[in-house]
């Protein structure tokens, strides 16, 4: 068994500064995307497409990203993988209540209630949820030194893991590759083993370049550097999966369904490779669950209610007279496009709905009517 250092005086303490650096970071990362985002919105219309980088907006969200991840990144050296991972809701909630701010609608009570209702219930199952497991979380932590994370390492709980885990990702990459089941779950389930990965390097790699800071050098050792490269083509990896997800569904749906996988994952992976919850008893186990439970009810709640974009509906129509087709709300519209057309009038595909098939029997006007209205002295044409 290898020791634990504070088991219950310094280990509360690193949970504390763990806590405090995570949900900073959190913060920190969700403001500065709304900034960024801000700084997208002004430079939309401009000439050059590149504008924004210009803009002391753009960088200052930059300098704020780099500030949240390197506190998330520090989180990891002090707090177990289950407590950090979960704060992750904290950077929901953010964004939540940043969108809220920044879009300044004036609505009665009861609009407002009806429209954000669910947003509303979701922070609260957040608040309630993050307050449950910073309070009943694993607090069992360990010096990352590069001599316990190999002894993690060659155990065979954790060989098991890892080989149940490279089956699982190689089945899942043959139906996605070969198979073409492009489905959420299968993109997201693939983005969730990559981030078990990811968040035990991340752990490793934090821990000694504390302990090398604090004195004790653990960067010349080998597994610092397999465990940074692990950690850095894993989240390109990631970055790449979710890029097609996005190209395939909604933000909003991948937001929610992402974070329960990611969690879940982080916590399995915190569990067998680091032991977290070895010296944990049955209350605090289930305490911590039911918090993660209403982070991820209030996730998805949050993801759900997001506003999405009204479908364009034509306000100019045409019935069918004299041989003039119906063109009414069937998937078509005859109108300037607001998603930025080439041409105004353009027929455009509404939400991915069937292209109306124009009518080929349609009924012409009687030929001699037609003749009578031709000018009088114009020659008949004479067919060849």
């Amino acid at each position: 068994m290898m020791p634990l250092y504070g088991a219950y005086g310094g280990s509360y303490t690193d949970n504390l500064i763990g806590t405090l650096l995570s949900i900073f970071g959190n913060v920190l990362v969700s403001i500065s995307l709304s900034i960024q985002k801000y700084s997208h919105v002004k430079s939309v219309g401009a000439k050059d497409v590149r504008v924004f980088y210009h803009t002391k907006t753009y960088w200052s969200g930059f300098v704020l990203i780099c500030l949240g991840e390197g506190a998330n990144f520090v989180s990891y050296a002090f707090a177990p993988l289950a407590l950090i991972t979960t704060l992750n809701a904290v950077s929901v909630l953010t964004s939540s209540i940043l969108g809220l701010i920044f879009l300044r609608e004036k609505l009665k009570p009861k609009d407002f209630a009806k429209r954000y209702g669910l947003s509303f219930l979701g922070s609260i199952l957040i608040i309630g949820g993050t307050f449950l497991f910073v309070v009943f979380g694993p607090n069992s932590h360990e010096k990352l030194k590069a001599e316990n994370i190999v002894t993690h390492l060659v155990g065979w709980p954790v060989l098991l893991y890892l080989l149940l885990e490279i089956i699982t990702f190689c089945l899942l990459l043959y139906f996605y590759k070969r198979r073409n089941a492009n489905y959420l779950v299968v993109i997201l389930m693939l983005v969730a083993l990559l981030n078990s990965v990811t968040v035990i390097t991340v752990k490793a790699a934090s821990g000694m370049l504390v302990l090398s800071i604090e004195g004790s050098m653990q960067l010349d050792y080998p597994i610092f550097s397999v465990m940074f490269v692990c950690m850095v083509a894993s989240v390109v990896f990631q970055a790449r999966f979710l890029s097609q997800a996005c190209n395939l569904y909604d933000s909003s749906l991948i937001a929610g369904v992402n974070y329960i996988f990611s969690t879940v994952s982080a916590v399995v992976a915190g569990a067998v490779f680091y032991l977290e919850f070895k010296n944990e008893d049955i209350l605090h186990i289930c305490m911590f669950l039911l918090g993660s439970a209403f982070c991820f009810l209030g996730v998805f709640l949050i993801s759900k209610n997001r506003k999405r974009t009204k479908t364009f509906e034509p306000y100019v129509t045409m019935d069918m007279v004299n041989g003039v087709p119906t063109i009414h709300d069937r998937g078509l519209f005859v109108q300037p496009d607001s998603n930025g057309s080439f041409s105004y009038g353009a027929l455009v595909n509404n939400d991915g709905a069937a292209p109306v098939t124009l009518p080929v029997d349609l009924e012409q006007p009687p030929v001699a009517s037609m003749r009578t209205q031709a000018p009088s002295g114009r020659p008949d044409l004479k067919e060849d």
